[in-house]
């Protein structure tokens, strides 16, 4: 299983571009920045620094949408980091939240997503394409490789990811969730005569090492408010009674509106709704102990990657304790001798 953390890109951006170095040192295979324009720093600017100053660890959003750039210009950005860094980048996508909302726009169509996708990844891995009528291709690029990873909740988006990505991000901690919707990814991958097995499976969620759960839930208390923007536009889209699990849609009951500026934030006023058995169950929370029973439970199911979000108040003591834990306990083990 590799490992990703997931952080905010607030200012100073030298604090991120730390955090970076800091995963990569305890053995981190990618670090993940949220990517909202207004609410926080350009990412793809931090990105060059963080490939600057590490050696081996990947960099992406988690997630970046089609809306608010050019996909040309996407594609750019990420053929231009391979070429200066190597092939160390990685693209999650998705609809649009936060990026979108904010300035007063919507999510994107699905069927927007899949040409973006497809865009993005042709070019960005020195590859033409056919866009607005055109073939276009970087002559300037040359052995670039980049995979597009899907955010998705739904059933349509689930099914599309199944079709075109090369990996699904399922921001939701919860097994039975996760269970279902890598099943609904696979079979989706399978019925469009794609081999399963080659899709990368990530779940993120916060993870928090400590043993005051009090404390823990209410630091990650806003990933259930978060997650319940998504949950509202699939219960708006397909009522109560879809195909996704009632344990995904139940608890938004309660939730009244949304304030995006402190969209992420541990203390978000507007998550008081999330109760605690679905932090516990959205997050990864406890000792070191806990958190690899639950990383074996999702290794399980097929997840390939946990990227744990940092958004709370113990990001240096948690990276260290999986770094010299967490991590060793669910990697492969090669003796030197048999």
């Amino acid at each position: 299983m590799d490992f990703g953390a997931v952080v905010q890109t607030n200012p100073p951006a030298a604090r991120t571009v730390g955090l970076a170095k800091l995963s990569e040192q305890y053995g981190f295979d990618y670090f993940w920045t949220f990517d909202s324009h207004l609410l926080w720093q350009e990412p793809y600017v931090i990105y060059s620094q963080i490939l600057a100053e590490t050696h081996k660890i990947k960099v992406g959003p988690m997630v970046t949408n089609p809306a608010t750039r050019d996909w040309t210009v996407t594609a750019s950005v990420y053929a231009t980091l391979n070429e200066m860094y190597g092939n160390r980048t990685v693209c999650g996508i998705g609809r649009g939240d936060s990026a979108v909302r904010v300035t007063g726009g919507a999510p994107t169509t699905l069927k927007s997503l899949r040409e973006s996708i497809h865009v993005i990844r042709e070019l960005a891995s020195s590859r033409a394409v056919e866009y607005n009528g055109q073939t276009l291709q970087f002559p300037w690029s040359h052995g670039s490789e980049l995979e597009m990873w899907v955010a998705a909740y739904g059933p349509l988006a689930l099914k599309l990811t199944g079709e075109v990505g090369d990996g699904f991000i399922l921001q939701c901690g919860d097994i039975d969730i996760a269970k279902w919707m890598i099943e609904t990814v696979r079979t989706a991958a399978s019925n469009a005569g794609r081999n399963p097995d080659e899709i990368k499976f990530c779940i993120a969620a916060p993870m928090y090492i400590g043993d005051d759960w009090e404390h823990m839930r209410d630091q990650c208390r806003w990933f259930g408010g978060m997650v319940g923007n998504h949950v509202a536009d699939i219960v708006s889209k397909y009522g109560t009674d879809s195909d996704v699990p009632k344990a995904l849609t139940d608890y938004i009951k309660d939730r009244e509106g949304y304030d995006y500026n402190e969209h992420g934030r541990a203390g978000n006023s507007h998550t008081a709704f999330v109760p605690d058995d679905i932090v516990d169950r959205f997050c990864v929370l406890g000792t070191a102990k806990d958190h690899i029973e639950k990383l074996e439970q999702y290794k399980e199911i097929g997840v390939t990657q946990f990227a744990g979000y940092l958004q709370h108040d113990n990001k240096e003591e948690t990276l260290r304790v999986y770094g010299e834990t967490v991590m060793p306990a669910l990697r492969d083990h090669i003796t030197a001798k048999a």
